[in-house]
């Protein structure tokens, strides 16, 4: 709570609190503050105290009153602008069931907080339940400071540093992708393989090449947030597609595909088939076989998200191994199993499709960082990355047992089958608003709203399974549930 110090006043506490979150988007552009009274109540203080701390925050421009509304993070003059381009018109925010605006937890907010945690109250920084990775002390493997000291020898450091590497990556590393997906009984020849800086950066390219502005692209539902901010910063039309037990909907993608005359059916489906995120579910082989038979029907490509490919197991299915990467994109990477800021990640596609890709790749980034690409295929060629992923996969099973116990405890229900790495809960209660108030216990969480193209008031809540296996953060929880 905040203490009485001849150094700083109670008020001034409360708004450099309020104004460091907001400065770093734990509050975005648009959210709304806490009443006067709630707030007084929350943070131990006087409604006077609450009062003048929002009247230095008005002082300083982060934030406006709006009458009979309550005070909001102000948005910056970029912000209220139009955009320039034509682009989806953005939902407004809806009201909760008390009948106030919720504030938003964006997509951009969840990942700040991945590289800058959220302080609680006490000042104590906890674990991120919301967050979209593994802890870095999973990810640790001494095999990878060897790999990069075997390839970064005196002459090889000096060859690899001063010049630009393949356009299409490393040829080492592309050889070792191609036996890994053979694993995977998706056939890809090196020279179909593209290397990217991180899985995200292999979507953009795709995007970028094959989309223009208005194009109509089917998307899972619930689904990544990043991609539904991603593709409507890039002007696209957004069809989210409900996601079933065994996969998509598939009535609904029919029916999207003959709304439209075929100029404006929709280009692209990008979907996670294995450990879907936010869901955890994986994709039947009939569901894989009927989306495919659609996208051969209709003429749509389909990007297939293989990004939790480490943690499932091998026999899932995909569609890429079904159809031979004829319609289908394949993509993936490595942040999630082994060094995020190695950003290596990778597509596989038909050859009359790479060297579009390879363009559109040398236009943004030129080429990928050969250092790391070679001793990411280092770690491929002895088996080491599949033997730390099998580690990684037992450590996740004995957490996800453990924080299932004690979701199931503290009244949550769970949605979908517990997978993977993230659960997919029903908490009973608004979570757009239960985010705000754990934020004050110094917890970023993934509320069920961010999942959605169209924002909506969601009981529902991403968690991740290593990262909320400690009781004290249900304490808290159940905690912040009652005062809600």
């Amino acid at each position: 709570m905040l203490t009485r110090s001849p150094a700083e006043t109670l008020t001034a506490q409360l708004a450099h609190r309020f104004a460091e979150r907001i400065r770093n988007r734990l509050l975005p552009p648009g959210s709304r503050l806490p009443s006067v009274r709630e707030c007084a109540r929350r943070h131990g203080v006087s409604p006077y105290t609450v009062v003048a701390a929002y009247d230095q925050l008005l002082a300083q421009g982060l934030i406006e009153a709006r009458r009979n509304r309550g005070f909001f993070v102000r948005e910056s003059r970029a912000e209220m602008a139009e955009p320039a381009a034509p682009a989806p018109a953005r939902p407004a925010p809806r009201p909760g069931a008390d009948g106030r605006t919720q504030p938003p937890v964006d997509a951009a907010t969840l990942i700040r907080g991945m590289f800058r945690q959220v302080h609680g109250l006490d000042g104590v920084t906890k674990a991120v339940p919301g967050m979209g990775v593994l802890p870095p002390g999973w990810l640790e493997a001494p095999f990878m400071s060897t790999a990069v000291r075997r390839v970064s020898g005196a002459t090889n450091l000096f060859s690899l540093s001063l010049q630009y590497g393949e356009p299409a990556g490393e040829l080492v590393l592309r050889r070792a992708l191609s036996h890994k997906l053979a694993a995977l009984e998706i056939e890809a020849a090196p020279e179909q393989i593209v290397t990217t800086v991180g899985a995200t950066h292999a979507l953009d390219i795709i995007c970028r090449t094959l989309l223009r502005p208005g194009d109509a692209v089917m998307v899972d539902e619930p689904g990544w947030a990043v991609e539904f901010a991603r593709l409507t910063l890039m002007g696209m039309r957004i069809l989210p597609v409900p996601r079933r037990e065994h996969g998509p909907d598939l009535d609904v993608m029919a029916r999207y595909c003959e709304a439209y005359e075929p100029a404006q059916r929709p280009k692209l489906f990008i979907s996670v088939s294995v450990l879907h995120n936010p869901t955890g579910q994986c994709l039947s082989p009939s569901s894989a076989h009927r989306v495919l038979q659609l996208a051969q029907q209709y003429g749509f490509l389909i990007v297939e998200d293989d990004t939790y490919s480490h943690l499932a197991q091998q026999h899932a299915v995909r569609m890429c191994a079904l159809d031979g990467l004829r319609r289908t994109i394949y993509v993936s990477g490595f942040a999630k199993i082994l060094a995020p800021n190695w950003r290596v990640g990778y597509l596989a596609a038909a050859p009359d499709l790479v060297e579009r890709f390879i363009d559109t790749k040398l236009l943004g980034t030129l080429t990928t960082p050969s250092l790391f690409e070679q001793a990411l295929a280092h770690c491929l060629e002895q088996g080491q990355i599949r033997r730390h992923a099998e580690r990684v996969r037992a450590r996740l099973g004995a957490a996800r047992a453990r924080t299932v116990q004690l979701a199931l405890q503290a009244g949550c229900r769970f949605v979908t089958e517990p997978a993977g790495l993230f659960g997919w809960v029903d908490t009973g209660v608004d979570t757009d608003r239960l985010a705000q108030v754990m934020m004050d216990d110094g917890y970023l969480l993934a509320p069920g709203s961010l999942f959605h193209a169209v924002r909506r008031p969601s009981s529902l809540m991403r968690i991740n399974f290593a990262t909320t296996q400690d009781a004290g953060f249900w304490r808290d929880f159940e905690r912040a549930r009652r005062q809600l």
